[in-house]
C-alpha cells in the first residue's frame, strides 16, 4: 500500500501577537506563526504534519491536548483570532 493517504483533522487557533500571529493546534499542543492569518495556518499545518511523522516513526504517542485552564474555547483570550478546523494529511510509505 505504498503512496496511501491519510488525514487528521484537529482544532487550531490563531492569536494575534503585536504585528503578528501565532497558531496552535489544540489536540496535539504544537504551535507556529506567521506574518498573516495565512501564513500562520500554513505553518501550523506545517508543523502538526511533522510533529505526527516523528510520533509514528518513534512509536510515540500523538495525542497530548492543551490544558484545559488553557484552551482558548473554554476561557477565550483577549487576543484570540479565531478558532478553525484544521486538516493534515500525509502519506504512509510501506517497506517490505
Amino acid at each position: 500500500m505504498s503512496g496511501e493517504r491519510n488525514g487528521f483533522q484537529f482544532t487550531g487557533a490563531i492569536f494575534r501577537e503585536g504585528r503578528h500571529y501565532a497558531s496552535l493546534c489544540l489536540e496535539v499542543d504544537v504551535a507556529s506563526q506567521g506574518a498573516t492569518r495565512r501564513e500562520a495556518k500554513k505553518m501550523l499545518a506545517a508543523a502538526v504534519t511533522l510533529y505526527l511523522e516523528s510520533c509514528f516513526e518513534d512509536g510515540m504517542p500523538y495525542l497530548r491536548p492543551v490544558p484545559k485552564e488553557e484552551d482558548p474555547r473554554v476561557h477565550p483570550p483577549e487576543n484570540l483570532v479565531e478558532v478553525f478546523p484544521l486538516k493534515v494529511s500525509f502519506r504512509i510509505h510501506a517497506f517490505a
